[in-house]
């Protein structure tokens, strides 16, 4: 399969999801599971209706064999998204989000959105959200100097739609500038 040059550095969509279905999660159980083992560790024992903490990965399996209920995270409720959304719009640098709160976001929404509250809201909320977040990024983007670039709160699928743009240009201004980059 070709891949795109400008991916062949940075990750793909679906390696990016694969990193963050290491997350935990805490999960209500719906049936009785004794202690699991894995490679990663020992999850459980799974005692209704007592929450237990387990991995992204192993919560949607759970759910997809409709043995658990997921508790979404508290930043995925409809007034904390509202507050992030405020935030962003109001303050000039980024707000503070998981850092990998699109993955877990669009996980959730896809095997899980019976477990959220007004789940529509969320997805609508959430788009919001990363449309405002696109728009700072771009917006920073064309503020961008040879010298200095901090964009601090960022996820990591952010990060990864920005670099190939980022790249391309720092290493042009590399080039226009070459006494500067021998400093």
């Amino acid at each position: 399969m070709a891949v795109p040059r400008s991916f062949r550095s940075g990750f793909g969509p679906t390696e990016i999801e694969f990193l963050a279905e290491d997350e935990p999660l805490t999960i209500i159980p719906s049936h009785k599971l004794d202690e699991l083992d894995m490679i990663s560790g020992t999850y459980g024992p799974f005692r209704p209706p007592i929450q237990v903490k387990v991995p992204l990965w192993l919560a949607v399996t759970l759910k997809k064999k409709q043995k658990c209920n997921i508790q979404p995270p508290v930043w995925m409720d409809v007034d904390n998204l509202e507050r992030l959304i405020a935030s962003e719009r109001d303050e000039p640098a980024f707000t503070a989000v998981p850092f990998h709160f699109m993955e877990i976001s669009q996980i959730l929404l896809d095997c899980a959105s019976d477990d959220i509250k007004s789940a529509e809201l969320v997805k609508t909320l959430l788009k919001d959200l990363r449309e405002i977040r696109q728009t700072k990024a771009q917006q920073g983007l064309k503020q961008l100097g040879y010298d200095y670039l901090q964009m601090d709160n960022l996820g990591l699928m952010e990060i990864n739609e920005i670099r190939p743009f980022f790249t391309k240009v720092f290493n042009q201004l590399r080039r226009l500038n070459p006494a500067e980059s021998n400093e």
